[in-house]
C-alpha cells in the first residue's frame, strides 16, 4: 500500500474539546489536499454521528483523499468508505477482511513486539504502532513504545508502519527517522487556524 507520511485522524472528542466540528476539520483537510484521512468516534454511533461521518466522507473523498473509518467495519461498509482501521479489541483482522472484501483498506493497531509479529501475518494493508509518546487522546493508553523500540520493531514487518500516539511537529522527524512510513496525528493537527496548522504538517512531512 502506498501510504502518505501525514495521516490525520478526525477525532470527534478531541475536536469537541477544541470547539471544532468534524465537518470543519474535514473541509480544512480537503483544502490541504491530504490523501488519507481517518474518522474516529469512540462513542455510540447515533444518527447525528452517522450523518457527520457521512458528510466528512463526502468532503474528503471529493478532494481525492481515501477515507478510513476507525473500529467499525459495518459503518465503513454502510458509508462505502475506502477502508477500516481496527484495534486489538475489535473484530480480528481476518474476520474484518472476510467482511469487507479485498478492495477495502484494512489497518490494524499494535502496541508491542508480539502484537506486531502477529499483525504481520494478518491480511491487513498497514500496521499501526503506538503510543510512541504519551498521548492525551486515548483513555487507558497502552505503555509508551518510544522511538528506539519502534526502530527495533520496524525490522519485524515489511508492511507499511504507521506511528501513532503523542506525535507533534516537534518530534515528527525523529519518528520518521526511526522507521515510520506514516504519522497518524490527532491533537497536534487541531488548532484555531486549521489551514495554517495543516500546511505546517504538509511542509514538514511532504504530505
Amino acid at each position: 500500500m502506498d501510504i502518505p507520511a501525514f495521516y490525520p485522524i478526525i477525532d470527534t472528542q478531541v475536536l469537541a474539546q477544541a470547539g471544532l466540528t468534524a465537518v470543519e476539520m474535514a473541509r480544512a483537510i480537503a483544502r490541504a489536499q491530504v490523501s488519507l484521512v481517518q474518522f474516529r468516534h469512540k462513542g455510540v454511533y447515533t444518527r447525528e454521528v452517522l450523518a457527520q461521518a457521512e458528510e466528512v466522507g463526502k468532503i474528503v473523498r471529493q478532494s481525492g483523499a481515501r477515507y478510513i473509518i476507525d473500529d467499525r467495519a459495518d459503518i465503513a461498509l454502510m458509508l462505502a468508505a475506502d477502508g477500516v482501521h481496527v484495534g486489538q479489541d475489535d473484530l480480528p483482522p481476518a474476520r474484518v477482511r472476510a467482511l469487507v472484501g479485498e478492495g477495502m483498506i484494512v489497518g490494524f493497531s499494535t502496541h508491542n513486539e508480539q502484537q506486531l509479529r502477529d499483525g504481520d501475518k494478518e491480511p491487513v494493508d498497514y500496521l499501526a504502532l503506538g503510543p510512541i509518546f504519551g498521548t492525551p487522546s486515548k483513555q487507558n493508553p497502552d505503555p509508551v513504545v518510544g522511538t528506539a523500540e519502534m526502530a527495533r520493531l520496524r525490522t519485524f514487518t515489511k508492511k507499511p508502519l504507521v506511528a501513532i500516539g503523542g506525535i507533534t511537529r516537534a518530534n515528527a522527524r525523529e519518528v520518521l527517522a526511526a522507521g515510520a512510513n506514516s504519522l497518524a496525528v490527532i491533537s497536534d493537527a487541531v488548532a484555531p487556524y486549521l489551514d495554517a496548522r495543516l500546511a505546517e504538517w504538509i511542509s514538514l512531512t511532504g504530505g
